[in-house]
């Protein structure tokens, strides 16, 4: 029995797309992790079902441990854009945020994808880390450069936020990201 116990805990994380009724488990680990932006459950429900096929959820024995919510902007549809990645604490450092974007890339709706963004502000060294990491087992190219101004866009109530692009990188390249 015990040496079940020691398989459990150190199991990977599955990685999968995401359900509506997983919308309220996304929601409750975002909540549980302030440096993020929380969004409504509504919003995260959306995101489960609408969106599923550019999102994804890591599970750990049941639990939602970690989260990618993204979507195609419209008239771009060779660029996934990353909205939010959140790994929960039992999940971090075994590179769960790095598998979950190779699940989203590596699915058949995601052939078409050559370019992949986000928006990190300065001080967020983990999001720097992980999306340099992304783009260095790619191989692919990383640019920054000021997307929403701390002044213009969010009326001095939130940092700057680079916009970031990796790429263009073709789908063999997204080997690197599996956990």
């Amino acid at each position: 029995m015990i040496a079940l116990a020691v398989a459990r805990e150190n199991a990977s994380p599955l990685v999968r797309a995401p359900r509506a009724d997983d919308g309220p488990s996304v929601w409750r680990l975002i909540d549980s992790t302030p440096s993020l932006d929380r969004n409504s459950l509504y919003c995260n429900l959306l995101q489960c079902s609408h969106f599923a096929q550019t999102c994804a959820i890591a599970e750990l024995n049941g639990e939602v441990v970690g989260w990618l919510s993204g979507y195609v902007p419209p008239g771009r549809d060779d660029t996934l854009f990353v909205w939010q990645v959140c790994v929960g604490r039992k999940a971090r450092g075994q590179g769960v945020a790095k598998a979950l974007i190779g699940e989203v890339l590596g699915r058949d709706a995601s052939r078409g994808i050559r370019y992949l963004e986000c928006t990190i502000t300065e001080d967020n060294a983990a999001s720097w880390a992980l999306f340099g990491s992304v783009a260095r087992a790619m191989g692919a190219q990383i640019q920054r450069s000021e997307l929403f101004s701390r002044d213009t866009h969010f009326d001095g109530t939130h940092d700057s936020e680079m916009g970031v692009t990796i790429g263009p990188f073709e789908r063999g390249q997204i080997a690197g990201l599996k956990a």
